[in-house]
């Protein structure tokens, strides 16, 4: 993670942001809601390292919503987001405060808090260091899809223990999970018959572009909706479809 396209564009952070609203405690942690709660489908999106309050996240969060998802985006970063202005703290020491197996544990509760209110059907999509999460949710059947997006620690070795659909979301100019990597990811996941997966590779995309974009860039706008809507149809293909065919429901 010592690449600097992790830190390429950083947000303006926007506490309030978004359409939804914000909770003290979701699953034991300060969360964005949005979507219906009545929902029977859930995506949890999982961010990458600026955090929950990043404005394209909380609009990303209030598109899925509007597809009809309840919508979680848990800060698990406790109020500390990573700061590329503080020299006094460099990428490498902020990760040490906040390893990925730390946010797996706490993203349990916030799983059965779901389940709890209802849901039957879980997603989750990852940013960045989020995708860790998210892949190692997909080892142990806690969720039902994930999707991966330009995704930060995840090996090849990963992928042969994922056990839910998944879908990896790659960018070209990408030094942390690079094109070559990804369709490592791609030919262990076609190794296994036992799961459904897409994996793409976005022409002329830099790592980070689905949720750190400038909005006045059209190219790189579009690109990101592109990455957005592939995402978006994941979760209808494998989780409200699913729903709909459920017998019980």
């Amino acid at each position: 993670m010592a690449s600097s396209q992790c830190c390429d564009n950083p947000p303006v952070l926007t506490p309030a942001g978004g359409e939804g609203k914000l909770v003290d405690s979701f699953g034991g942690l300060k969360t964005y809601l949005a979507g219906s709660d009545e929902s029977k489908a859930a995506v949890i999106l999982i961010s990458d390292v600026f955090g929950f309050e990043a404005p394209n996240l909380r609009k990303i969060a209030d598109k899925v919503a509007s597809s009809g998802y309840f919508v979680v985006v848990p800060d698990f970063f406790h109020g500390d987001a990573y700061v590329p202005e503080n020299a006094e703290r460099s990428l490498k020491m902020w990760s040490k405060s906040h390893p990925t197996e730390r946010a797996f544990g706490e993203a349990k509760p916030v799983i059965a808090a779901l389940k709890d209110k209802g849901v039957c059907f879980i997603g989750a999509a990852g940013y960045c260091w989020g995708a860790k999460v998210v892949v190692e949710l997909s080892k142990v059947n806690l969720i039902q899809a994930a999707v991966l997006l330009h995704p930060t620690f995840v090996t090849v070795n990963d992928m042969e223990e994922v056990r839910c659909p998944i879908s990896v979301l790659g960018a070209e100019i990408d030094k942390i999970s690079p094109p070559e990597l990804v369709k490592q990811f791609e030919k262990v996941l076609s190794a296994n018959s036992g799961v459904v997966h897409f994996v793409k590779i976005f022409p002329g995309a830099r790592h980070g572009w689905s949720v750190r974009y400038r909005h006045d860039d059209v190219f790189a706008v579009k690109r990101a909706e592109e990455a957005l809507a592939d995402m978006i149809g994941w979760f209808n293909k494998n989780l409200k479809l699913t729903l709909k065919l459920k017998p019980s429901l």
